[in-house]
């Protein structure tokens, strides 16, 4: 993979028309670490993580990617800096998996220039870490939800960039493919020092491969910290409007969630 990069947004306020929805939220991803943003549907998440990757208008605040305004970096210039999976994909039809996974090389080739041997190599190896190398030749409509969640991330990985922004990346997959995912984020950020920003509803997920968790609730950040410092039952059960236990396993000192539904045991005993 390429140098490691990173991004930041600072004192982001964003909207939707005439609504503000995140108010004032600073994210910064770090080169070889993974950061987690976490909170209930509608606290911003998602739409602070489309800021970072310059699809949603930033009303005040700033990106900034390389210590430098991203707002002045060409689409291709930033486009070589920064992916995302988004959860909103086209679903291509008529092409197969290899295909797909090449536009994907797109920031890196001149328009209608044939794939050099750079691409086929990033392709290569894209489909090689996200376990695809074996359908490369088969037809994307083919393909199960699980299967198609895998040939985009390996698309954004394909694009060889230094920032890697993923907004629920595990949906869609079974109990394998998701540790294997996280398994990935972790490779990414471990391996070859990429900045790693992803939104995760699983909060125990959250704990298991993030470096820094970022909290949010309502468009603010309520906590930023280390998985301990963040994922407490105290922050949790307020933002979440629920009784959550949370726990630290002794033997790999991650943090365990348990939300405390009406009929759990320890609500009833």
């Amino acid at each position: 993979m390429t140098v490691s990069s990173a991004l930041a947004g600072q004192d982001l306020v964003l909207g939707y028309q005439r609504t503000t929805v995140v108010h004032g939220v600073s994210v910064t991803l770090t080169s070889g670490a993974v950061t987690t943003l976490i909170g209930p549907n509608g606290s911003g998440k998602s739409t602070v993580l489309r800021s970072l990757a310059r699809l949603h208008r930033v009303e005040s605040g700033s990106v900034e990617v390389d210590d430098a305004d991203a707002s002045l970096l060409s689409s291709r210039q930033f486009a070589r800096k920064v992916t995302l999976l988004s959860q909103s994909r086209p679903h291509p039809s008529g092409l197969e998996v290899r295909d797909v996974v090449a536009f994907g090389r797109h920031p890196h080739r001149r328009r209608f220039a044939p794939l050099a041997g750079s691409d086929r190599a990033a392709i290569d190896t894209a489909m090689a870490v996200t376990g695809i190398t074996d359908m490369a030749g088969r037809a994307v409509d083919e393909l199960s939800g699980g299967e198609l969640q895998r040939v985009w991330l390996a698309t954004c990985l394909a694009q060889d960039t230094g920032v890697v922004l993923l907004d629920e990346p595990t949906n869609h997959l079974d109990l394998r493919y998701q540790v294997e995912t996280l398994d990935l984020v972790r490779d990414l950020a471990d391996e070859h020092g990429t900045a790693v920003g992803v939104v995760l509803h699983d909060l125990d997920h959250a704990a298991a491969v993030a470096d820094q968790v970022v909290l949010l609730d309502h468009g603010r950040v309520v906590v930023t910290g280390g998985p301990r410092e963040v994922l407490t039952a105290e922050h949790l059960s307020d933002v979440y409007g629920l009784p959550i236990h949370t726990t630290v396993d002794p033997e790999t000192g991650r943090v365990r969630v348990e939300p405390l539904g009406r009929h759990h045991p320890r609500r009833t005993s």
